[in-house]
């Protein structure tokens, strides 16, 4: 799948990065700050461990010149949100550090060639509103009565906010990977909606090994979630299944409005995040809500072993 050509840019739909900043970073600042002044009061170390942390964070990602300062920041409030949300060991920032990795080396690689094909990403690295429209989903989903509680109509408790964050963070690898890979690795793109022949960096466009390639990094993500959250091995595939379902829909918005000018890349990657993660949601709800597929499908995951650090 494609993320577009990243030297094309459209003014007239800056106002859409500019929005996904506004839906995410103040909400998500606002509640880290919540959080850590009451720890503090409490005398709680999880502040303390959540700052070290997502500044290292901010600190690596700007010194592999990854991302802007803004992008850097960005990400160091989303980090510090994961990591409150689940301290400890077991936390979200193993899978999100497998994204991290995967993303970067795939950026990375075959520079060259994107460079000639004018798909390369721009050497400052991403921007805040792209940072936004990949992890702020995943961040927000697990912050209390947030939109993402007020207006779904499931049940959404932090489990759920454990499956949508997982859900998101496996579509931004599936799409990052896909992307950047499948640029490199060969194969004819095909637009989505009619499978006719396109130039690599085109909107919607997918080619099979970039789509393999997205699957696998996705799988690997929600593995390293399979081994250090409290996730069974069924949730774990109905997240692959809502990443990979949300890496479709991604090039699916990138072949219709974004090829027409009614979204720009920013908002087809928040819509798809927030996609996949719904997806997962819902799965997981009428999993539990009929019992019988629940049972079989539980039967059927029995001998996949599963086991935690």
């Amino acid at each position: 799948m494609s993320r577009g050509n990243p030297r094309r840019y459209s003014p007239r739909l800056h106002w859409q990065s500019q929005t996904i900043l506004l839906a995410f970073v103040p909400v998500i600042a606002i509640w880290v700050m919540l959080q850590a002044g009451q720890s503090w009061l409490d005398h709680d170390p999880v502040p303390l461990h959540a700052v070290l942390i997502s500044v290292m964070f901010a600190a690596v990602v700007f010194a592999l010149r990854a991302a802007t300062l803004a992008a850097a920041l960005t990400g160091g409030v989303f980090t510090a949100a994961l990591y409150l949300q689940r301290p400890g060991l077991h936390t979200s920032l193993w899978p999100l550090l497998s994204l991290l990795l995967l993303t970067f080396a795939a950026t990375r690689f075959g520079r060259r060639r994107k460079e000639m094909l004018g798909t390369a990403e721009a050497s400052r690295g991403r921007t805040a509103s792209q940072v936004a429209a990949n992890l702020g989903f995943a961040a927000l989903a697990g912050i209390p009565l947030s939109a993402v509680h007020v207006y779904s109509p499931l049940t959404f408790d932090r489990h759920a906010a454990l499956l949508a964050m997982m859900a998101a963070l496996a579509e931004t690898t599936a799409d990052t990977l896909s992307s950047e890979l499948g640029q490199v690795l060969g194969g004819e793109p095909r637009l989505l909606t009619t499978l006719r022949p396109v130039p690599a960096g085109t909107d919607g466009g997918i080619s099979l090994a970039g789509t393999l390639a997205g699957c696998a990094g996705a799988g690997i993500v929600v593995g390293i979630g399979l081994l250090t959250l409290p996730l069974t091995s069924l949730e774990a595939l109905l997240v692959l299944g809502a990443g990979i379902a949300g890496l479709f829909i991604d090039s699916l918005l990138g072949a219709i409005p974004e090829r027409r000018g009614w979204l720009n890349n920013d908002a087809v990657n928040a819509l798809s995040t927030a996609s996949a993660a719904l997806l997962a949601v819902t799965a997981a709800h009428f999993m539990r809500a009929a019992p019988h597929l629940r049972d079989a499908a539980i039967a059927s995951m029995a001998l996949i072993p599963r086991h935690h650090f």
